[in-house]
């Protein structure tokens, strides 16, 4: 046997991207970790100049109702301690924010890496098992259509993330500079202006917060951690079809209770993902989602009322037409050990049903 033989059959490249993966996983788990216990000391902090804030609002309304009892002196420091309590809370708010939204970055980039680790070991195992391979040009195009499978779904993913920020909260931010430029030449020119501004000015501060929480909760909604995703889902489908005025149904069959923290990521997701091909391609005027919960499987149906489609011909063009959302949801469902099943037809909208197992862990 020669050298090169050798190192053949020692090196495998699904163990050393493996390996190489479940790195960064242990990295993105430590990250995550930091990131949950700051969060609670945030929280802590939080509550805290809320309740600072709310003693020096009794506080300002008690110097108001009396304020002749007091000199001009007490009065502008009582308004200055007043107003550095207010930035303080703006502060330790913009900062759990920005937190909260890391928080969502690293629980999508541990889902993403979990599914690379699960997909990496079932690519083991096409490639063979025990020792045996098949043949090298079969093996390399199933690892090569698999590895091209999850960087589209990264780019898609990635441009759709830049696509929010652009539009969002960066252009919010941008604006905000401006607005801030704006008052600092009124200080000097036109301090009577300068309230109506700064009234303005805090206006798009809460809308560009708002902003922010929306693209948070389209990362990773918070409450899919703290309440479950009963709760999240009620809150999600309800503004879903306000937002883009459809009709909207949430039903729930069996008793509500939490899920394995995977399976309820794994599920809003796919509901995310259909309603967002409603929303997109489908022209529907009504929407509903159904979940039975059994104590041994969960089940999601999504239906629609709009336009269908030709299921088969969609099915056999995915890779061709890049179809990632179809893709992805098909691919989050067997990596739970679940199915995944679309039935539609031209004109009689469509249904698309996932089922996980409960027990299969």
């Amino acid at each position: 046997m020669s050298a090169i033989q050798a190192t053949d059959e020692i090196f495998d490249p699904f163990v050393a991207i493996h390996q190489s993966v479940t790195a960064r996983l242990q990295v993105v788990e430590a990250e995550l970790e930091t990131a949950e216990d700051k969060s609670r000391e945030l929280e802590a902090s939080l509550e805290q100049v809320r309740e600072q804030a709310e003693e020096s609002r009794v506080v300002e309304k008690h110097l108001l109702n009396n304020l002749k009892q007091f000199s001009p002196s007490e009065v502008q420091e009582t308004f200055a301690n007043i107003r550095d309590t207010q930035l303080r809370v703006e502060r330790v708010q913009l900062e759990y924010e920005f937190l909260t939204a890391r928080r969502a970055e690293l629980k999508d980039q541990w889902q993403f890496l979990r599914s690379s680790s699960q997909i990496l070991a079932d690519l083991q195992r096409i490639y063979g098992e025990n020792g045996g391979r098949p043949v090298a040009a079969d093996g390399d195009k199933q690892f090569r259509d698999a590895s091209r499978q999850v960087f589209q779904i990264i780019e898609e993913e990635r441009m759709r993330i830049a696509r929010d920020m652009h539009d969002g909260p960066a252009q919010s931010m941008a604006n905000l500079v401006l607005q801030a430029e704006i008052l600092e030449r009124l200080l000097d020119r036109n301090p009577k202006q300068l309230v109506t501004e700064l009234a303005e000015f805090k206006n798009s501060v809460r809308n560009a917060l708002e902003e922010t929480r929306q693209l948070i909760f389209d990362l990773r909604p918070m409450t899919l951690d703290d309440l479950g995703l009963v709760p999240t889902l009620r809150k999600f489908i309800k503004e879903y079809g306000d937002r883009y005025g459809l009709a909207t149904r949430f039903n729930v069959v069996g008793q509500e209770r939490r899920l394995p923290g995977n399976t309820e990521g794994v599920l809003f997701r796919i509901i995310q993902e259909a309603l967002t091909n409603v929303h997109k391609h489908a022209r529907a005027k009504m929407a509903e989602v159904t979940m039975n919960l059994q104590p041994s499987r969960v089940s999601v149906v999504i239906k629609d009322d709009g336009q269908g489609f030709d299921v088969a011909r969609t099915e056999a063009n995915l890779h061709k037409n890049k179809n990632l959302g179809l893709l992805s949801m098909r691919e989050r469902a067997e990596l739970e050990k679940g199915t995944l099943e679309i039935r539609s037809q031209p004109g009689r909208g469509s249904e698309v049903k996932v089922e996980i197992p409960l027990n299969k862990r």
